[in-house]
């Protein structure tokens, strides 16, 4: 049937048309999905011909990469080569979207009007509301072929079906790992294998050096940068941001200069050097069946995104570190290096502040402690956080004995529901605990059911490629048949490394008044030796290269138990609550002074460096 159909479809000859001369002749834009509703004009974004060309049966190229800045028409160009596949080409297409929720909305908010909009496809995918439509949010059949809209948290989805036509769209975004069974770009692409004539396009705007995925594949391509004319000497060019000149901190000042002549080029001037502009491969050493494609932001073509935008956006962000990656990323489209480095132990140290362990300090936090499981031992610290991710580290436990053992999963029970004193006599307990379950798994899972009820307690699995600080769990407990509980135990993936390089950044704020700045009590060295146990590095492995965290120290238990506390905090959603939220913690009331001993912390040992 569809797939028969799509077998045979393969024997056709090509169409006449290219991608984009499709879209010129056929592609209609809504006024619900698009700010420029209407017929297609490639001539608006020059730039993305040769792509959707390149998506063209009649192209030699196999996989196309397209990493890229916000406000370019990226995700636009894979939907011409959607539109086309149905009209022109039919066979079986997959498209993911980083998860299957995003997946139902780009069907509905993207896809839909797709359809809807364009005469040819509609009268080709029938309306869902049909009754012997075939269609849904998530699968689309037309005449030879489907289109099969998933998440690449979803493994299954991942495994439906071979296909011919792959879409694989912000795939920085991505988990590392699609529910338990390997990274969900790989498994994508398996899909395609028992195609020889198989396309696929991978979008992307990129995130962080060395873990980005766009960025890796983008590097293994023919590497290409669309060079634009200089309205006055004609030098072709790339447009890059240190060519972008504006004065004293006034964005509409905003102008680019010519690297060749000088000359002061105007943002209206885009228009005509987007029209001459070309694509030129800079790594001629490729077979041809990759095509890498990157452009930033600043081609945007006049009228989306201006020169005077992106100086204003930078002037907002320079300051702020965690802005400022989201602007490289975004509008240069590419990748944030982390720095990666190492606080000097002993400043923290002699900057360690008096008030007493186990005690709250003045304002309003919240608490969440990381733990970290060993051979012989638990070790636990918890930390309380403020606005604008300002930290105190309020105790650090060390609970000695075997993990197959109750007592020291007792003595973890009676940390989380101990009441640590704040200000007034007001009492606090922890809001979320996260528990390393990378060593005695079994026991981890175990204890962290048994608190379940209480909803502060979750089980964590660090993955140093990850993109994100916390990405959606995956459910651990099945039934006797193999099948997930929807109710059972969730673990939670932890990018370490992004986390590790966010402390190491928040460690080496000096004033604190800043946000971020880390407070800690009168630890002893080994504490701060231990917090600061690791660097990064950058190899090249196999020509690529990549970023890894490495020991300079033997012991890292508390970098790790802090890396936990951190993740259990985002768990919460402290990075997105508005001023409201934490208002509302200081509304806690007055309780009586408790006459509980405070506990003696790991770290208050001998102080001497």
């Amino acid at each position: 049937m569809i797939y028969s159909s799509s077998f045979y479809a393969g024997f056709k000859p090509d169409p006449l048309l290219k991608v984009s001369e499709w879209s010129d002749e056929y592609r209609v834009l809504s006024q619900t999905a698009s700010s420029e509703p209407g017929k297609w004009r490639t001539e608006r974004t020059p730039y993305l011909k040769e792509i959707m060309d390149s998506l063209s049966p009649s192209s030699k190229v196999e996989r196309v990469i397209f990493m890229k800045g916000a406000q370019i028409g990226g995700t636009e160009a894979g939907n011409n080569w959607i539109g086309y596949v149905i009209d022109q080409t039919p066979g079986p297409m997959l498209v993911v979207q980083p998860t299957v929720e995003m997946g139902k909305r780009w069907s509905k908010g993207r896809f839909a009007p797709l359809i809807e909009n364009t005469p040819c496809l509609k009268d080709k995918v029938k309306d869902p509301r049909s009754r012997d439509s075939g269609n849904t949010v998530q699968s689309k059949e037309f005449p030879g072929g489907i289109v099969v809209i998933t998440g690449a948290n979803s493994s299954v989805g991942l495994r439906s079906m071979p296909v011919k036509y792959l879409f694989l769209d912000e795939i920085d975004a991505y988990p590392g790992d699609s529910s338990g069974e390997g990274d969900p770009v790989l498994l994508s692409i398996a899909r395609t294998n028992t195609f020889t004539r198989r396309k696929i396009f991978l979008v992307s705007t990129p995130t962080v050096h060395g873990i980005s995925r766009i960025e890796k594949e983008f590097e293994a391509s023919d590497k290409r940068y669309f060079f634009v004319p200089c309205p006055h000497c004609n030098h072709h060019q790339v447009l890059k941001w240190s060519q972008i000149k504006w004065e004293d901190k006034d964005p509409k000042t905003a102008h680019y200069e010519c690297t060749e002549c000088k000359g002061k080029i105007e943002n209206h001037q885009k228009i005509d050097m987007l029209a001459k502009g070309e694509w030129r491969a800079t790594d001629s050493t490729k077979d041809g069946k990759t095509a890498g494609f990157h452009i930033s932001s600043l081609y945007s073509p006049v009228g989306w995104y201006s020169w005077s935008q992106a100086v204003a956006e930078f002037l907002h962000s320079k300051d702020n570190e965690q802005l400022l990656k989201v602007w490289i990323n975004t509008v240069l489209g590419e990748t944030w290096v982390d720095r990666g480095e190492v606080p000097d132990w002993k400043h923290l140290f002699e900057r360690r502040e008096s008030y007493l362990i186990g005690t709250i300090p003045e304002g309003e936090v919240v608490l969440t402690a990381g733990v970290d499981v060993q051979k012989d031992r638990l070790e636990v610290e918890v930390v309380a956080w403020g606005k604008g991710r300002k930290s105190w580290s309020i105790d650090y436990q060390v609970f000695e004995g075997d993990p197959g053992d109750k007592v020291i999963w007792n003595k973890l029970s009676e940390l989380l529901n101990h009441h640590f004193l704040g200000p007034h006599g007001v009492e606090y307990t922890i809001s979320m605990m996260a528990v390393d379950a990378g060593y005695a798994t079994q026991e981890v899972y175990n204890w962290v059911r048994s608190h379940q009820g209480s909803g502060r307690v979750m089980a964590v699995k660090g993955m140093n490629k990850a993109l994100v600080p916390l990405n959606s769990p995956s459910r651990v407990d099945i039934t006797v048949s193999g099948k997930k509980l929807r109710r059972g135990m969730k673990l939670w993936p932890v990018g370490v490394s992004i986390l590790k390089s966010e402390l190491f950044q928040l460690l080496n704020i000096s004033q604190n008044e800043e946000a971020g700045y880390c407070h800690f009590p009168e630890y002893s060295p080994e504490y701060f030796k231990q917090l600061t146990a690791e660097q990064l590095i950058t190899k090249v492995v196999k020509g690529y290269t990549k970023q890894e965290w490495q020991k300079i120290r033997d012991r890292n238990e508390a970098l790790d138990c802090r890396i936990y506390a951190r993740a259990a905090s985002i768990a919460l959603g402290i990075d997105r609550w508005q001023e409201n939220q934490w208002s509302s913690l200081s509304e806690k009331t007055e309780s009586r002074k408790k006459s509980e001993k405070i506990r003696k912390s790991k770290w208050l040992g001998d102080q001497n460096v």
